[in-house]
């Protein structure tokens, strides 16, 4: 009983395993994927495509198409479409991707369609940044939006129906050579850190021997692979899930200036200071008043405005930091005067323009 009692004591104050794999910190160079882009025709809508007067290059698509398929549009006709309309479509192409595989593509309205549910897309190829086709799309939209509209003008929309999806709606016609099976492999870390390339360069050095790995700057790390390219598969596997544990994050205070939200690290650290902060609220309000002439006077009955300017300032209380105070005592500061978000980034800044926090103040 004794023994176990002291087992469950060591599993309690145990410190907490923050390791990492190497799958999760970096990803290897050259396996990445490659963005693909056409453009293209969804036909079949219910009245909800392009205003061809507005967008006349449906029209032109649309003509060019015909004709590739052996009709020929007269050149004084021209065609109202309001099932049509022009869209532009994405895709990734996964690495190692080979022919014949399919992929999901996004289909997006770059027209005025009000709405591209139910339609079909017409054969896309999907083009690389190099201009060479690597996909061909096709396939019936999948539509989350929906929108309805009177003849008043009025309208309802539900989420987006200008765009869509069509999973497995492109197949690969071209492989992308990934370039990363033949010499050493090439670990780039998702963030630079010297600690964590320092520490993955030792993780790597104790599973693979020595001067196995390393470290060129702090988000590159090389490690010596096997030649024979039949083993570099179960090698990369096996560097991949190595466990280590990664460098701490920089102090950084990050600071929504759209939406108020505001972020604080967990090594953010703030000087002695004391800190007061007041607001203050100005109300103006209209009334019109009514000037009504005595009886059997010479005058006229007359609007007279009148406004009511009330300031009201809230008490501001003052509170201490003490010196290199945690991330909980800052919140618990701030909470005590019941700071909102934009006093609490009022703060922040006018803390950092004293020298008293210990962080970046990083506005996005």
């Amino acid at each position: 009983m004794r023994r176990l009692l002291t087992l469950l004591l060591l599993v309690a104050f145990a410190p907490a395993v923050l390791a990492e794999r190497i799958k999760d910190l970096a990803q290897v160079g050259g396996v990445r994927n490659n963005p693909l882009v056409g453009y293209g025709l969804v036909v079949g809508l219910d009245g909800t495509g392009d205003q061809t007067s507005q967008a006349p290059f449906t029209v032109q698509s649309l003509r060019t198409m015909l004709q590739q398929l052996g009709v020929t549009v007269p050149a004084n006709v021209n065609p109202q479409l309001k099932n049509v309309a022009a869209v532009a479509v994405q895709a990734d192409l996964p690495p190692f991707a080979k022919p014949g595989q399919p992929i999901d593509i996004t289909v997006s309205s770059i027209g005025n369609a009000g709405s591209l549910r139910g339609g079909s897309l017409l054969m896309t190829p999907l083009k690389g940044a190099d201009g060479q086709v690597y996909a061909i799309a096709q396939g019936n939209l999948v539509v989350g939006g929906l929108g309805a509209s009177g003849k008043d003008g009025s309208r309802v929309v539900v989420n987006v129906p200008s765009a869509g999806r069509i999973p497995g709606g492109a197949l690969v016609e071209r492989a992308v050579d990934a370039g990363q099976m033949q010499g050493d492999v090439t670990l780039n870390l998702h963030q630079p850190d010297f600690t964590t390339a320092q520490r993955m360069v030792e993780a790597l050095d104790r599973a693979l021997g020595a001067d196995a790995a390393h470290a060129l700057d702090p988000i590159t790390v090389t490690v010596h692979a096997p030649v024979d390219p039949s083993g570099r598969v179960g090698f990369i596997a096996k560097v991949e899930n190595l466990e280590l544990d990664p460098g701490d994050a920089a102090a950084k205070v990050v600071i929504n200036a759209r939406t108020g939200t505001i972020v604080i690290g967990a090594h953010v650290r703030v000087m002695p200071a004391a800190v007061a902060h007041g607001s203050l609220v100005v109300t103006i309000a209209e009334h019109a008043a009514v000037s009504q002439p005595a009886a059997f006077a010479q005058g006229q009955t007359t609007v007279v405005p009148n406004s009511d300017v009330k300031v009201q300032q809230d008490a501001s209380r003052m509170f201490l930091f003490s010196g290199g105070v945690s991330l909980d005592d800052i919140v618990r500061a701030v909470n005590q005067v019941g700071a909102a978000p934009g006093d609490l980034v009022a703060i922040l800044e006018a803390l950092k323009q004293a020298g008293a926090l210990r962080a970046e103040l990083e506005v996005i």
